[in-house]
């Protein structure tokens, strides 16, 4: 066993222990951080209809189950399937609610129902999947070619907006597509996959967060700075969904285009990589102060594995590598192994003006659990 495989073993274990009392303390909520006493809060509110009111629609609320889902696959104990469909179960009265979802719903059904159906063959989870996959494309604009991303909020017209964090939910609508044998789901994803590639990625593998399009004739507006620095900086959670998105859409569609795309992304973050191995919000930010986003660090190594997966063997030292020392960093440096929080991973940062930064994300564990499960290779493709 190569000795990164030893080491993510050794890491594994830790991440059993932890979540052995961590699910059963909180096995009936779904979980986003922690508070001052490193306890998770709770997201499952059924009254609070609207996706920035911290509701049942919150775009995370899918990663505490999948954290289930990935130790279930793992240690095959009950209780994480349990754990996980009680979450499975909430995320059905979003259908309900309706009001407040959006282009997340990748990100909420993939780690929970697809992952269910995957596992278990549950067809009440197939069932909450597909109409998740339905929804999502229903909000593609075939004028531009995009899903839009959020609903309207406040002053301004999103009607046009499309993200870089939707080539990660487009992954709902390749298996809805293999699933169903219907092929308009994968053309939507493939539709909107090159749109992305056409216009968010910068020459130098640098990527937007953010690009507006006219929603009635598809013609793109602007681009803006979104959750990074600025415009025109590379936002690193943002380079994260591009890296492991674009491998998705390949390991899905064999799109020799889209693997292009990722290692391009990818070759900028490993170019960027700081010898710590501890990743900035944003590339391009200015060295003080030096906001960290651990989050957007396991996303990108997840990213960098799942390249590793479709390349020759020559090249896939250099992706396993950076993916390593990006997961040895967080694993030695910003987790917490006690009993004192709820969360493993630390000093993530949702953006780079955000007020608050250096806490905890219940997506963070997720990515970082993945991941080693990657390198082991007992992971399996919820993606």
């Amino acid at each position: 066993m190569e000795d990164y495989k030893v080491w993510a073993e050794g890491v594994l274990q830790k991440v059993r222990e932890k979540m052995d009392w961590c699910s059963e303390k909180n096995r009936d909520k779904i979980p986003y951080t922690t508070d001052g006493l490193g306890n998770y809060d709770d997201r499952s509110d059924e009254t609070k209809e609207w996706s920035i009111d911290n509701g049942i629609n919150w775009w995370t609320n899918g990663f505490w189950g999948g954290i289930m889902w990935l130790l279930y696959q793992d240690t095959k104990k009950e209780k994480y399937a349990d754990i996980a469909r009680i979450s499975e179960q909430k995320l059905a009265k979003c259908f309900e609610i309706y009001y407040g979802l959006h282009h997340d719903v990748g990100f909420m059904f993939l780690p929970t129902a697809v992952a269910d159906y995957r596992l278990t063959g549950n067809k009440e989870a197939k069932r909450l999947a597909m109409h998740g996959a339905n929804l999502l494309a229903g909000r593609f604009n075939p004028a531009g070619n995009f899903i839009r991303a959020w609903n309207q909020t406040g002053n301004d017209d999103t009607r046009g907006w499309a993200i870089i964090d939707c080539m990660f939910n487009i992954s709902l609508l390749y298996w809805a597509s293999e699933e169903s044998g219907d092929p308009r789901f994968r053309h939507i994803a493939m539709r909107h996959a090159d749109t992305t590639l056409n216009n968010f990625i910068r020459p130098d593998g640098s990527v937007r967060h953010i690009v507006e399009f006219d929603p009635e004739t598809g013609d793109m507006v602007k681009s803006y700075g979104g959750q990074g620095y600025e415009e025109g900086s590379a936002w690193t959670r943002g380079q994260g969904w591009a890296v492991y998105g674009f491998a998705n859409s390949y390991a899905h569609t064999g799109k020799q285009e889209y693997l292009d795309a990722a290692k391009r992304c990818a070759h900028y973050c490993i170019a960027n990589l700081p010898e710590s191995g501890i990743i900035p919000v944003d590339f391009r930010q200015p060295k003080e102060p030096a906001w960290e986003d651990s989050c957007g660090a396991c996303v990108i190594a997840g990213g960098l594995l799942e390249i590793a997966k479709h390349v020759p063997e020559l090249e896939k030292d250099m992706y396993v590598n950076a993916a390593v020392k990006i997961l040895k960093a967080i694993a030695e440096t910003r987790a917490d192994w006690g009993k004192d929080c709820d969360a493993i991973v630390k000093n993530c940062t949702s953006a780079y003006h955000s007020p608050e930064h250096h806490f905890t994300m219940v997506y963070a564990d997720y990515y970082f659990i993945e991941a080693l499960y990657k390198l082991t290779g007992t992971g399996i493709l919820l993606w």
